[in-house]
C-alpha cells in the first residue's frame, strides 16, 4: 500500500505485539476545503507571474488542480477526454483554457478586437462562446498567461471568478435595454451584482460554483430556472400605480442530477436585489453540510438531500438580510418562447434594430471576432452581446444599416438566420479540450447540423438540440427539445463515440427536464435517428403542435421506436462510477 493510498501511523506495543493506527485517506472534499482555507487564490497573482518566468514545471499541484480555477483557468485535456486518464479525469497538456468573464454578455467592439488579437496570438486562432455568455480561449501557455490577463484588464475585461468555487459570471438578457417588449432594463443590476461579488474576498471560498441570472425581459432568456439565484422582472400594482420588482427562484442547477429552481413567496423590490443576492450567497457560503461531499455541494442539495423547503429557505434568507420581503404576486412564465435572438429585430428605440448572428456550436475564429467587431463599429455603435445559446448580437444598429451588417456577418460565416438546426444547436467543449468529456462534440455538432439540413430541408419548427460530451450537462441537454449525452459503446471490437437521447426538456410555463427515453446509438447513427424522429413529427403532428407537445403525448417506448426505426427494449442510461462523479461533479462548464 503506497503513501498516496493511505497515510499510516505505525507503533509497537510489546505486550500486545504489533499494532498499526490507520488514518483514512483525505477525501476530495477534505482536500479542496483544506486548500481553500490555506489560501485565497485571488491573492496569488505574483505567483502566476513567477510560474510564467520559471515555466510549467515550477507550478505546484495545488495550483494546477485548484487555485488556477479562481482565475478562470483550467489545464487543457490532451484531446482524448476522460479516456486514458485515472480517477475520472483525463490527461492534461501543458496548456490552459482561459475563460473571459463577460457579465450579461455585454462587450464592446474594442474589447472584442482585443479578444480577437489574443485568440490569434496565444490560442491557435480559435475561441468558444459559452452558455453563460463568456468567451473561452484554448492553447494558452503559462508563459503567455500574464500577458493575456494584463491585456484583458487594460480594456475592462477579466477572468476573475469565471471558474472555481465562487460566484460565476452573472448572466442577463442579451437584449436588455433594447428589447421592445421588456419589462425593465436589468443590465445595471447584472453589472452591479458582478462588481459586488466577483473578486470579493468574502466570497472566495464557497462550497462549489454559484450562478446568478437577472432578467428584465418577458422571455426569461437567461434561464433563471437553472441558476442558484434566478430573478425575473414582474409588475405589481400598489395603490393603482405599477411597480416593477422581481420574482425569485433559488437552487436551480443541472449536472448529473437536475433541479429546476424553487420559487420563493417573495416580491423583491429593485433596491432589495443586491442585498438579497448577497444574503443567498452568504447562506450558501455558511452551509457547512454542503462541504462534506464535492458531488453534493451545490445549493440545490439543500432541497434534494437535506430537507429544505422554499418556506424554510425564505425564512433563513430574511433572517440573514434583516428585513422581510413582500409576498409574491402572480407571474406569467413564457409559454413556449424561443430565445435565440437570431435575425434582424426592431428595438424599442425608434429607427434602431439589433442583428443576431449564429455562431454554430459556439466556435468562432480570431478573424470572425475581429470582423464582427469592425462591422458592428462600421454600421452601428460598436456594441455587441454574447448569448447563452452561443450566438453573437450587434445592438443599436440604425435600421437602414441592418441589412448591410447582416450581409457582412453572413459573408464571414456568421449567418443572420439559417436553419432551425443551425440556430438551435448548442455544444459543450467535448474531448477536444475537456478532461472530463467522453465524446468529441464541436466537430460532431457541425457535421450533425449539415446532415440534418440536407436530410430535412423543409423543417419549419424551432428546435433546441443540445450536445453534451458527458453526464455533467455543460451542454445543458436537460433543457433541450432533444438533448444527447456522450457515451462510449463497442462496435466491431473497438470503442466509439455514442449518444444517449433525452427529449422534451423545457423552461418557462411548461418547465420540465428532458426524459431519458432509453435509446443510445453510435455518433455516426445520430443523424439517422433524428431524421426518423423529426420525420415522424412532421408526418403526424396535429395542427399547431410544436415538438414539446408532440413529445408529451407520446410514451418513452413510442419515442424510442421513432428514433430506432423499430420497437426495441430500453437501454439503461449508464453513469460514471461514484469515484468519477466525485472527481467531475458539475463538470468544468461555466
Amino acid at each position: 500500500m503506497t503513501h498516496r493510498q493511505m497515510n499510516l501511523a505505525v507503533g509497537f506495543c510489546f505486550q500486545g505485539g504489533f499494532s498499526m493506527t490507520v488514518t483514512a485517506k483525505e477525501t476530495k472534499a477534505q482536500r479542496a476545503e483544506r486548500l481553500k482555507r490555506a489560501m485565497n487564490p485571488w491573492e496569488g497573482l505574483e505567483e502566476i507571474r513567477r510560474f510564467a518566468r520559471e515555466g510549467f514545471d515550477s507550478i505546484p499541484p495545488e495550483w494546477i488542480g485548484t487555485y488556477f480555477r479562481w482565475w478562470g483557468v483550467y489545464t487543457q485535456g490532451d484531446g482524448a477526454g476522460v479516456t486514458g486518464g485515472h480517477g475520472g479525469e483525463g490527461r492534461a497538456l501543458q496548456r490552459f483554457m482561459v475563460r473571459i468573464r463577460i457579465p450579461g454578455g455585454i462587450v464592446s467592439s474594442h474589447q472584442l478586437r482585443t479578444i480577437a488579437d489574443l485568440t490569434r496570438r496565444y490560442a491557435n486562432g480559435i475561441a468558444d462562446l459559452t452558455v453563460r455568455q463568456n468567451i473561452q480561449l484554448h492553447w494558452v501557455t503559462i508563459e503567455s498567461l500574464p500577458e493575456v490577463l494584463d491585456r484583458l484588464w487594460q480594456v475592462g475585461l477579466n477572468t476573475t471568478g469565471a471558474c472555481g468555487d465562487v460566484v460565476r459570471n452573472v448572466t442577463g438578457c442579451p437584449v436588455a435595454g433594447v428589447d421592445a417588449d421588456e419589462i425593465i432594463d436589468a443590465s445595471t443590476l447584472v453589472l452591479e451584482a458582478s462588481r459586488l461579488l466577483a473578486g470579493n474576498a468574502d466570497f472566495y471560498n464557497l462550497p462549489r460554483k454559484f450562478k446568478i441570472s437577472i432578467a428584465g425581459c418577458r422571455s426569461w432568456c437567461s434561464y433563471p430556472e437553472i441558476n442558484d439565484v434566478g430573478l425575473t422582472a414582474i409588475t405589481r400594482s400598489i395603490g393603482g400605480e405599477p411597480e416593477v420588482g422581481f420574482s425569485l427562484r433559488v437552487a436551480g442547477g443541472l449536472s448529473t442530477e437536475p433541479y429546476l429552481g424553487a420559487r420563493l413567496n417573495a416580491f423583491v423590490r429593485w433596491n432589495q436585489v443586491l442585498p438579497v443576492i448577497k444574503g443567498i450567497a452568504e447562506l450558501f457560503r455558511d452551509s457547512d453540510v454542503l462541504r462534506e461531499h464535492r458531488e453534493r455541494a451545490r445549493l440545490k442539495f439543500l432541497f434534494l438531500r437535506h430537507g429544505w423547503t422554499a418556506e424554510r429557505f425564505l425564512d433563513e434568507l430574511q433572517d440573514r438580510i434583516g428585513f422581510k420581503l413582500d409576498t409574491a404576486v402572480e407571474e406569467h412564465p413564457p409559454d413556449d418562447v424561443y430565445r435565440d435572438h437570431v435575425g434582424i429585430h426592431a428595438q424599442k428605440q425608434p429607427g434602431l434594430s439589433y442583428v443576431g448572428a449564429v455562431v454554430l456550436r459556439g466556435r468562432i475564429s480570431a478573424d470572425q471576432l475581429r470582423s464582427a467587431a469592425d462591422s458592428a463599429e462600421r454600421y452601428a455603435s460598436g456594441e455587441l452581446r454574447a448569448t447563452n445559446m452561443q450566438n453573437l448580437l450587434a445592438v443599436n444598429v440604425p435600421s437602414i444599416n441592418a441589412d448591410s451588417l447582416a450581409k457582412e456577418l453572413d459573408a464571414i460565416g456568421m449567418r443572420v438566420g439559417g436553419s432551425s438546426f443551425a440556430r438551435g444547436t448548442v455544444a459543450c467543449s467535448g474531448t477536444e479540450f475537456c478532461k472530463l468529456a467522453i465524446t468529441e462534440t464541436k466537430s460532431f455538432s457541425r457535421w450533425l447540423v449539415e446532415e440534418l439540413e440536407e436530410r430535412l430541408p423543409g423543417f419549419d419548427q424551432h428546435l433546441k438540440l443540445h450536445v453534451t460530451g458527458c453526464p455533467n450537462s455543460c451542454g445543458q441537454h436537460w433543457i433541450a427539445d432533444v438533448g444527447i449525452e456522450g457515451k462510449k459503446i463497442k462496435v466491431q471490437d473497438r470503442m466509439v463515440d455514442a449518444y444517449y437521447f433525452c427529449v422534451g426538456g423545457a423552461l418557462g410555463l411548461h418547465q420540465s427536464t428532458a426524459r431519458p427515453v432509453g435509446y443510445r446509438c453510435a455518433a455516426t447513427e445520430v443523424p439517422d435517428a433524428l431524421e426518423r424522429l423529426l420525420g415522424q413529427y412532421l408526418a403526424e403532428r396535429e395542427p399547431g403542435e410544436n415538438l414539446r407537445r408532440f413529445f408529451v403525448r407520446h410514451t418513452d417506448s413510442e419515442l424510442r421506436a421513432f428514433l430506432a426505426g423499430e420497437v426495441i427494449d430500453a437501454v439503461t442510461r449508464d453513469l460514471p462510477s461514484p469515484q468519477s462523479l466525485v472527481q467531475s461533479a458539475g463538470g468544468i462548464g461555466d
